[in-house]
């Protein structure tokens, strides 16, 4: 599936009647109206790819998760995506929001609305370059099978210790930055590279690999930056920084591919 083409369908109204077997949609007290212009695609029909607008009540401080939510509940139980903690930390939500790669629960209502106290339109996508299995849920093996191909684990050789692998404090802030990585798919879907070569390992696989090179506890470094040698390795960024822009952790991805790319002109 593409990026969905053409204007809004029809606007949801916010009645029970508008959807079969609906509950009557509550108005939260100061709530204001936005529409939310959804990105929709079911495998299951011919339609093919196409926009569908909701008229939904939200109050500035509701998360956009809240919003999708809501349509899900009240308006149309079709609608389909992924969500777990709600809270940041599981990546589940990932998706477009205004064109901008961003993980749904994180993002505040008012910070997309306008300053002028316009109508507001607030677009939701798939994340880009990623297979769309239904509406905003996108198959994530292409992603995780570039994850483990960079061997994310810690990598030992010899006896092991009686007890536990000591880490001095300094050792274990050289790294720290990119243990955040939820693998949450926003930083490499939204590289130009990627998207025009899906072979490339892209910017997640890239920070999780940085935690382990850099690990003094490890002992496959060598063996990550061989692999991160390839033609679709480090060498094929070319430093947009979509990837640290897209982070919902603030990541410096940009930051740590640049780190590998120095550990391998050491090295070699």
């Amino acid at each position: 599936m593409t990026q969905p083409p053409g204007e809004p369908d029809t606007v949801g109204s916010l009645t029970a009647a508008t959807r079969p077997h609906t509950k009557p949609a509550p108005v939260p007290e100061g709530a204001v109206m936005v529409i939310v212009k959804i990105a929709r695609f079911n495998p299951d029909n011919d339609r093919g790819s196409y926009w569908e607008s909701f008229r939904v009540p939200a109050l500035p401080t509701d998360r956009m998760l809240n919003l999708l939510i809501y349509i899900k509940s009240y308006l149309d139980g079709t609608l389909t995506f992924r969500r777990s903690c709600a809270h940041g930390i599981c990546g589940s939500d990932a998706m477009q929001i205004n064109g901008i790669n961003r993980l749904a629960c994180k993002i505040l209502l008012k910070d997309l609305l306008p300053r002028d106290g316009a109508p507001t339109t607030i677009t939701i996508a798939p994340l880009r370059s990623l297979p769309v299995e239904k509406d905003l849920i996108v198959n994530m093996e292409p992603f995780f099978n570039l994850y483990r191909e960079i061997k994310p684990y810690l990598i030992t050789y010899g006896p092991a210790p009686e007890r536990e692998r000591l880490q001095s404090p300094a050792d274990r802030a050289r790294f720290d930055d990119t243990t955040k990585c939820i693998l949450c798919a926003c930083c490499t879907s939204s590289c130009p590279v990627y998207w025009a070569e899906k072979t490339y390992y892209g910017p997640a696989a890239f920070v999780n690999a940085h935690r382990f090179i850099f690990d003094s506890r490890d002992h496959g470094a060598a063996e990550r930056l061989e692999i991160l040698n390839d033609i679709d390795g480090v060498w094929r960024c070319r430093t947009t920084f979509n990837c640290t822009q897209a982070c919902p952790r603030g990541i410096q991805v940009t930051k740590a591919i640049t780190e590998v790319k120095r550990a391998l002109m050491f090295t070699r």
